[in-house]
């Protein structure tokens, strides 16, 4: 019975000695304490002036976009007629990939990855080598490095094939 008594003691002095108050910041006071104040740095002085009225045609600093075009919208690229709708759905999993006279393979998910899903490819040369992401633009699949720029798109020509380019002109197809 003392046994059991000493080890419930030893317990609560183990546990109290973990209540301890300890100090860690020994110098930083004294160091804190002893650097001397800032120093002012100028500034530039500040420019005033009116505004252009941005309701006002012709007033804007950004180009206007092409006749027809939505914002956002494609413009790089033109879908023939003949391209055939296609969803995120019919596009995920594996793709045998035909890039400028060589091949390669390339997998699509629905993970999310900024504005699209991610996408990777295996031995792919060239731009496809970046791609990161993807996304479906209208009859379009746009394949994007990880920085979201645009690296080439296709559009459905046949039930399990996609054909298109790169941004460099080299001509994509996908096919299962």
């Amino acid at each position: 019975m003392n046994l059991k008594y000493a080890a419930i003691g030893l317990t609560v002095a183990l546990s109290l000695a973990g209540c301890q108050r300890t100090s860690y910041d020994s110098g930083y006071r004294n160091q804190q304490a002893s650097l001397p104040p800032l120093q002012a740095q100028p500034v530039p002085s500040v420019q005033s002036g009116q505004l252009a009225d941005p309701t006002m045609q012709g007033s804007s600093q950004f180009p206007t976009a092409p006749a027809g075009a939505a914002p956002g919208a494609m413009t790089a690229d033109v879908v023939p007629a003949t391209a055939q709708d296609v969803t995120k759905e019919q596009m995920v999993g594996n793709w045998r990939v035909a890039n400028g006279g060589a091949s390669c393979d390339m997998f699509l998910t629905l993970t999310n990855l900024g504005s699209g899903s991610r996408g990777g490819t295996r031995g792919c040369s060239g731009e496809l080598t970046s791609m990161g992401a993807w996304e479906v633009s209208g009859k379009q699949v746009v394949f994007k490095d990880r920085d979201g720029n645009v690296v080439g798109r296709v559009y459905k020509t046949a039930e399990a094939r996609y054909d298109g380019t790169s941004n460099s002109g080299q001509p994509i197809s996908l096919s299962r």
